[in-house]
């Protein structure tokens, strides 16, 4: 179903933190965390749990990326050169006609993030402080990185949330699992894994 840790190893240990005082080195970090976050929880669902909303007010895994893409298509296309909200969106068909294959949840989600990386990686620290709008409203550069690294943080919570729900006892820990933090903290003091 996806690309799983190597048996007995964790998330923890496959993003290690990279210290760094860039604002924008950190920034496309958490970016990618989150984005091997949803993966792995992806990852271990059925194509039909993709689709699978719990309650007639939730949105399924499936819809959550679709939700996601547009945001993202919608943010970072002409990051700093036209408004975060683009005309041609239709922020509300984001949350109707889930797609119904792994393949093309997967194929959103791809296209999703190459818009986020594709704007985020060619800037640097001195672009921060430039004006972006989003609705109308003036942002930073650095205050619509975080609005954004909130966003995603949010949904990918909740695909983690509905991922989790799925898998009951079969789901395999993203974070440090249950009765193991005295073992992961002694991990991190011998640099075998990161708290990140």
């Amino acid at each position: 179903m996806g690309v799983l840790p190597p048996e007995g190893s964790s998330y923890h240990e496959s993003m290690a933190l990279q210290f760094t005082t860039s604002y924008l080195e950190d920034s496309l970090s958490l970016f990618h965390r989150y984005k091997a976050m949803g993966e792995r929880a992806m990852a271990q669902v059925s194509e039909q749990q993709l689709t699978t909303a719990l309650d007639e007010e939730m949105n399924s895994i499936a819809l959550v990326v679709k939700h996601l893409a547009g945001n993202m298509r919608s943010r970072w296309t002409g990051f700093l050169t036209s408004d975060g909200e683009k005309p041609d969106r239709r922020r509300d068909s984001e949350f109707v006609d889930a797609p119904c294959s792994r393949e093309a949840v997967m194929q959103l989600w791809e296209e999703g993030w190459r818009h986020v990386f594709s704007a985020l990686e060619p800037l640097s620290d001195a672009d921060l402080g430039r004006i972006v709008t989003i609705r109308g409203e003036a942002h930073s550069v650095m205050q619509a990185i975080n609005r954004q690294i909130t966003h995603y943080a949010y949904h990918i919570g909740q695909i983690v949330m509905l991922a989790k729900h799925f898998q009951g006892a079969q789901w395999q820990s993203l974070s440090i699992p249950r009765n193991q933090s005295a073992d992961f903290n002694r991990r991190v003091r011998n640099k075998e894994a990161s708290p990140r």
